[in-house]
């Protein structure tokens, strides 16, 4: 009896990775500065936990990007998001706009450093050819990673903006998660867009998405340093995309005065849609007026 359970359990772990991988993950995206070394050392772990699910996926026929998409999904509620409060507290009481900037600079600076580290591994590799059997690991390491950085770029955001996020620490994650793969904002007056955060089309999506990542992050492997400066400009830049329009979309859809002071799209919406029943009564009547008086004469 013991062995079914055993087969069964080997078969789970295709889409249940390691606690390490989530807790790597988490150490990555943890806020404040982490020395260049130390982050070596945990792309290098996060590699190495990586590569043993890896394989897994592949015995069991699954996909690479179904897998990638699968890890993903398990470790995004490990990543840690910050409220408004700690924000400003990390951030040297920055509000608004401001707090906004910063907060896009800060990713923009993981990203490219996580695409520098990895083409400077690849440099490194290069001198020694059978070093390169790692490369696969240290790809899907480097995505993932990004992609929780720019996921948790996207969470704060919308704590910035005021575009709070109902349901659970994991119902929340996931839906940062889809909005993460679809490049846009959650309408928080959508109450479905939670619920329906991991419907097929999502999840087609998110394997999309990190699997664009994925091929991004081939740059790295480029010849001496140039892997290096490639991948890091890549992320940067990319990084910085997401930011510019995460942040146009949620100054329409946030539900009160945006950072700027200014009410947001979807508060003066509100605000139009308390005004209409008075102003649909008065134009169905005057309607009716002019309607009725041709047959009345």
């Amino acid at each position: 009896m013991a062995e079914p359970e055993k087969d069964r359990q080997a078969g789970s772990e295709v889409a249940d990775p390691d606690r390490e991988v989530g807790e790597l993950v988490g150490k990555l995206t943890a806020p404040g500065e982490l020395e260049p070394a130390e982050r070596r050392r945990l792309l290098g772990r996060l590699a190495q936990a990586l590569s043993a699910g890896a394989k897994r996926a592949r015995a069991t026929g699954a996909g690479r990007g179904r897998w990638l998409a699968d890890v993903f999904l398990n470790i995004a509620p490990r990543i840690p998001i910050r409220d408004l409060h700690t924000l400003a507290e990390h951030h040297h009481g920055l509000t608004g706009e401001e707090l906004a900037d910063d907060l896009v600079r800060t990713a923009q600076k993981a990203t490219m450093t996580v695409g520098a580290i990895g083409g400077a591994l690849a440099a490194a590799e290069f001198a020694a050819p059978p070093l390169l059997l790692s490369a696969p690991a240290q790809l899907v390491a480097e995505t993932i990673v990004v992609a929780a950085i720019e996921v948790k770029l996207l969470a704060e955001l919308h704590e910035v903006y005021g575009v709070h996020v109902q349901g659970s620490g994991a119902q929340r994650a996931v839906a940062f998660t889809a909005a993460w793969a679809k490049q846009r904002g959650i309408d928080p007056l959508a109450p479905a867009s939670v619920s329906l955060a991991l419907g097929a089309a999502t999840k087609t999506a998110l394997r999309n998405r990190l699997m664009r990542t994925l091929g991004r992050h081939l740059t790295t492997f480029g010849p001496f340093l140039t892997g290096a400066i490639a991948g890091g400009a890549l992320n940067r830049m990319a990084t910085k995309k997401l930011g510019e329009v995460i942040r146009a979309d949620l100054r329409v859809k946030a539900p009160r005065p945006g950072p700027a002071g200014r009410p947001g799209e979807a508060a003066r919406r509100a605000q139009r849609v308390g005004r209409r029943p008075l102003k649909a009564i008065m134009s169905s009547a005057s309607a009716r007026s002019s309607a009725e008086s041709p047959r009345a004469c």
